[in-house]
């Protein structure tokens, strides 16, 4: 069995599409795509698909990640290709990598986000961030399964910062742009909490729902303070292509390789 670890996207009108939405139109991409996919056992066998970290709905990715079990090896590039030919506009595979190395969803520990807040000056997101930033504790309030829930929307922020204004942006109109690096912990803080957390320290309440987008997940790297690429290991594992008498790689097909 080959496992294939991907990354892909949710972009546009798209980023309204729930978990349940995309689950649906990937597994009708591997049908169409013909994949040779392992099925799970029992009286209701389906696709052995690894979600890991789903965004929440409404929210824009350039950075989700799931894992696909074959029974047959296939070349990741070309798995890509295929699978994107059969997915709509705005759920893009944008990298395909063999599993060589356990625990991805252990390599997802932290997030990149950012928030596009129309109609909030820049000079007034800043004000609000350093507030934010400046305080030990933001209580935030969201509501659960068993009704509202308190909890700590500051601990989790490793950095919250207002970007400077945008060449390419309209000057006529205040749009603040914060990019947001957070922790995945229980419970999970997410951008929109960290938002609440905006308004309960500095009453900073955008008059249009925030546009927000994960640009990336991964491991956190304490010492540089950076979100590293968890596919990055599986891509280091892989074995050196092998060399001609001349020194140059030769790129060679898994055994059994061919075409979905």
């Amino acid at each position: 069995m080959q496992r294939i670890r991907l990354r892909y996207t949710k972009r546009g009108r798209l980023r309204f599409t729930s978990h349940r939405d995309f689950q649906r139109a990937f597994e009708r991409a591997l049908r169409r795509s013909e994949v040779p996919m392992a099925y799970s056992a029992g009286f209701t066998p389906h696709p052995k698909v690894s979600y890991a970290n789903a965004a929440p709905t409404g929210t824009g990715s350039e950075a989700e990640f799931l894992e696909i079990a074959l029974t047959e090896a296939r070349d990741p590039a070309v798995l890509r290709d295929l699978l994107n030919d059969s997915l709509p506009d705005g759920l893009d595979i944008t990298d395909a990598v063999e599993a060589r190395t356990p625990g991805l969803a252990d390599r997802l520990t932290a997030s990149v986000w950012e928030l596009r807040l129309d109609g909030v000056a820049v000079a007034d997101a800043a004000a609000a961030v350093a507030a934010f930033n400046g305080a030990e504790t933001v209580e935030v309030q969201r509501r659960a399964k068993n009704g509202m829930r308190t909890f700590d929307a500051r601990a989790a922020v490793v950095d919250l910062r207002a970007l400077d204004p945008q060449a390419d942006r309209p000057g006529d109109k205040p749009c603040a742009i914060l990019r947001l690096v957070v922790r995945h912990v229980t419970p999970a803080v997410r951008p929109d909490d960290v938002l609440s957390g905006l308004h309960v320290v500095a009453d900073l309440a955008p008059p249009v729902p925030a546009a927000v987008t994960r640009l990336a997940q991964g491991l956190f790297d304490e010492e540089s303070g950076t979100v590293t690429d968890p596919l990055a290991p599986d891509r280091e594992a892989a074995p050196a292509a092998p060399q001609t008498a001349a020194g140059t790689a030769v790129a060679t097909a898994p055994e059994g390789a061919g075409s979905a």
